[in-house]
Parts: structure tokens; sequence; C-alpha cells
């Protein structure tokens, strides 16, 4: 929820009619049913019903960026379509915060996962989730400020209030809260759920900054996106995978790679690849394109919320 920001001038009708648009967007159906499926409903079978209760039924978890409704309408058509194809029955599962994502994955409740580069380092760990696909695009982290702010570097924002999506998203909070601890930047973390979330908290003026990451900002409706700019962006690195916890047979994880790499020969579904942030889907390993990221020396910044 935000608080109530006082906003003057062309920038309060500009952000007005921006965030009446998205938050319309969200709540309402999609119009174009041709992108959705009848199944957008989490817990429902997407694929192949008569697979439900057999071991081709495989929940799938993705790490909530968007919110719920954005996720569902996303991935419901890609994952349909893949289980039209390998007789599978996929149930989405949709979180309602990345805490409550990451005590999922480590419980390994998840037989297929998309989520953050970190995020496998801490799946494989905690269950042996292994990395099939990832887009070939590389992921940045993003610091974005007002368009008008007087900010030029992370220096300038000493002492502030900087919002994040939730305390281990990779690129968007781990990264940048570490990069800001070698600069000596000190600040006011506030957690906001969502990149949705954090981009607006800017806009709004509730945060000096927000960290995200360059895929969710192009995302954004441009009278949004017009408001902000970057401050600040962090080096790539290979993007979010799509993992399997070990359960999964080799055999099914190979059929399910090898369709979706099929789907880029097909113009008709690089759209469902579009909407799931793996326009360019390649093959991933954990040791090749994960595992080195215990060497950034980010671990000291995980906030383990699932603690009891």
């Amino acid at each position: 929820m935000f608080t109530a920001f006082k906003v003057q001038g062309p920038r309060a009708l500009l952000l007005s009619a921006g965030l009446a648009f998205v938050l319309h967007a969200v709540a309402a159906p999609p119009a174009n049913k041709g992108l959705v499926s009848e199944s957008s409903i989490p817990g429902q079978c997407l694929g192949n019903n008569h697979a439900q209760g057999s071991p081709k039924r495989l929940s799938v978890g993705v790490v909530p960026q968007l919110p719920a409704t954005e996720t569902l309408k996303r991935w419901s058509p890609f994952l349909e379509n893949i289980g039209k194809s390998t007789d599978v029955c996929f149930v989405l599962s949709v979180s309602t915060s990345i805490p409550e994502f990451e005590s999922e994955f480590l419980q390994g409740r998840h037989d297929l996962a998309f989520m953050n580069p970190y995020h496998q380092v801490m799946a494989f760990k905690a269950q042996g989730y292994e990395a099939m696909l990832a887009d070939t695009r590389l992921l940045t982290g993003i610091l974005v400020v007002a368009k008008d702010s007087p900010a030029k570097s992370l220096g300038d924002l000493q002492g502030a209030t900087l919002s994040f999506p939730a305390p281990n998203a990779f690129a968007a909070s781990l990264l940048i809260r570490s990069i800001l601890a070698d600069q000596g930047v000190s600040f006011k973390a506030s957690y906001v759920k969502t990149h949705t979330n954090v981009y607006r908290s800017v806009a709004l003026g509730s945060a000096k900054a927000g960290g995200g990451v360059n895929n969710t900002l192009l995302r954004e409706p441009e009278s949004l996106r017009a408001t902000l700019r970057v401050l600040y962006e962090t080096p790539g690195f290979r993007a979010h995978p799509f993992s399997a916890h070990p359960r999964v047979s080799s055999e099914l994880r190979a059929a399910i790679t090898k369709h979706i790499l099929q789907m880029t020969s097909k113009p008709e579904h690089q759209n469902l690849l579009n909407q799931v942030q793996m326009p360019n889907p390649a093959q991933a390993s954990h040791s090749r394109d994960y595992a080195p990221l215990q060497k950034l020396g980010i671990e000291q910044f995980v906030i383990n919320e699932n603690k009891n």
C-alpha cells in the first residue's frame, strides 16, 4: 500500500493518469483472450488435464516481480502450450511476496521454478535445484530516481530512503545494496514487495531512489517511465533461470527444455516467450552460470525473513 504524497503540477497529472491506467490494466480482465489461458487461475491444470495425479503433474513457482494477476496472465498461456506438447499438467503457484516464494523453494515445494540468479544459488544449496534454461540477454540491476531529481551519483543518495522489491532480489536489491555499501553510502531500505511498487514509490516521492532491473522497467507504461531516469546500472549477469527440482526426471526435464528451445523457431510462439522474460532462451547450468555468484561476496546482505 502507498501512503498519500503531495505531488503538484503537470507531474501530478501525468502520474495520476499513468497510475490509473496501470491499476485498471492489472485489475481488469485481459482484453486479448488469445494471450490468456482460460485456466489462468491458481491451482488449475495448465496443459494436459489427464496428467493430474500422475508423475507428469508439476507445480511451478515464479518469483513475484509483478502483481499476481500479471504473473498469471503472462505465465498461464506459456505453461499451457508446453503442457499440451509434453503431456504435462502444470499447476502454477503465485506467491504473494518474494520472501514467501523463497520459503517455498527452500522447502522444495515447487517442481519447477523461475527464480532470480541468487535464488538459484540458495535453491541449489537447499534442495539441489538445477538450472535448465535462461534468456541469453544479461540481467542488470538499476537504481532509478525521479526524472527531475538532483541526484547525479550514488553518493548523492547518502542518508536517503531507497525502495527495493525485497531483501534478496538479486540485481534489484542484493547487488545494489552491496555496491552502495562498498562506496560508503548509508541509506534506509524500504521493501515494497514488487518491482512495480518500487517504480511507483520513486515516482510518487516516498523514496529518493529504487532498485529494479532493466527487464521490469521496460514493462512499465510509458507514462510512468517518462517520470523516471536510471541513475546507476550494475554489470550484467546471466538472467533468471527456469530450474527443476531433482525429483523431476531427467527425461521430463529434457522434454520441457527441448520444447521451449523449439518455440524460438515459431513466430506464433515468440510472444509467449517474451511474456515470461525468455525471448531468447538457451540451456543453462548451475555450475557454469550461477555458482560463480558466490564469489561476489553478497551473502552478507542476504536477509532470511522465513526463520521462526
